[in-house]
């Protein structure tokens, strides 16, 4: 008798462990899954190259930037362009049209650059066309100096 008590006992545990994780299952629906925690993720690929539009431009240079949680990348100043992009609030436009006080020649050597990827969970795809090397450097600020 001993020996039937036992299987019955550990036959309706297996049931009823069975039974609970099932009902957890249907109770608690999937989540869908954030690698990124709290942040909205902000994965940017800066390029710069040389040419008139992105069919055209040889790319020159390019770096990652991440800006949540933390400024990484492979961008050689991250926290001076998150800091920069978080000040405009990721308007790219803000970014290039910035007057500078910088004088530069009136030379037309087309520097394009691209920003692609995610700012703060939106899709991003930016491009502008610099006059030349000078009117870059002059006014953009860091995000795109690499």
């Amino acid at each position: 008798m001993r020996y039937i008590t036992g299987a019955i006992a550990l036959g309706t545990a297996l049931v009823l462990g069975a039974l609970a994780t099932t009902a957890q299952a249907v109770a608690a629906p999937a989540q869908p899954g954030r690698s990124g925690g709290l942040y909205a993720p902000t994965e940017l690929v800066l390029t710069v190259g040389q040419g008139e539009s992105r069919a055209t431009a040889t790319v020159q240079r390019a770096v990652t930037l991440s800006c949540a949680p933390t400024a990484t990348g492979s961008h050689p100043a991250p926290k001076a362009a998150c800091t920069q992009l978080r000040a405009v609030s990721g308007d790219f436009d803000k970014v290039t049209n910035t007057v500078s006080e910088r004088v530069c020649t009136k030379e037309w050597a087309p520097i394009l650059v691209t920003a692609d990827g995610v700012w703060q969970g939106k899709r991003v795809s930016y491009t502008y066309t610099f006059a030349n090397a000078c009117t870059m450097t002059g006014g953009s600020g860091s995000v795109f100096l690499f």
